[in-house]
């Protein structure tokens, strides 16, 4: 076998060297608003945790629930199942869909739609719950302040805040997640 003479191995190193200083370097001149934006992209990590949120919880009722679904972008989707409180409703089963929903780490936040003159505001996180495995009933729970906005006849919207818990139902008792588009 001939050998390869070393002037060409040692060219062959440094041309490589200079290929990946070079990338290092292009890296290094993106723009401050590129590398922003790098940053504010959820790690696959942090979208794999936030979809686990992603269930039934219980709501302020026996029998009223919260649907939660966490996407990739850390945007939430889901409704407020719950009973009529009011004259034209009372006991009739009512769906709020969220208008907005965000998760940021652990941090949850959502607004429903206005039905029937109230609607709820969420702020709080996703904690661990009692639940021991995951599946468990309250493995992860909802804690923080829920605020019923109720509007009267004059659009006069009066708020009422109260800490809440909500726990996450056990995996087998709740459906599948739809996606709402």
């Amino acid at each position: 076998m001939k050998t390869v003479p070393s002037f060409l191995i040692c060219g062959l190193i440094g041309c490589g060297m200079w290929c990946a200083s070079a990338d290092l370097r292009a890296q290094d001149a993106k723009a401050p608003s590129e590398k922003q934006a790098d940053k504010a992209q959820p790690s696959s990590a942090d979208a794999k945790e936030g979809q686990a949120y992603s269930g039934m919880y219980s709501f302020l009722k026996d029998g009223e629930f919260v649907q939660l679904t966490v996407e990739d972008s850390g945007t939430v989707t889901g409704f407020v199942s719950r009973f009529g409180d009011g004259e034209s409703d009372k006991g009739a089963f009512l769906d709020q869909f969220f208008k907005t929903g965000k998760l940021d780490g652990n941090k949850l936040s959502f607004t429903t739609e206005v039905v029937h003159g109230v609607a709820f505001d969420f702020q709080g996180a996703v904690e661990r719950g009692e639940g021991k495995n995951p599946g468990d009933e309250a493995y992860f729970v909802l804690k923080g302040t829920l605020t019923e906005n109720v509007s009267d006849a004059n659009k006069k919207v009066t708020p009422h805040s109260r800490p809440v818990v909500f726990k996450m139902f056990p995996q087998e008792a709740s459906p599948a997640p739809t996606v709402r588009k």
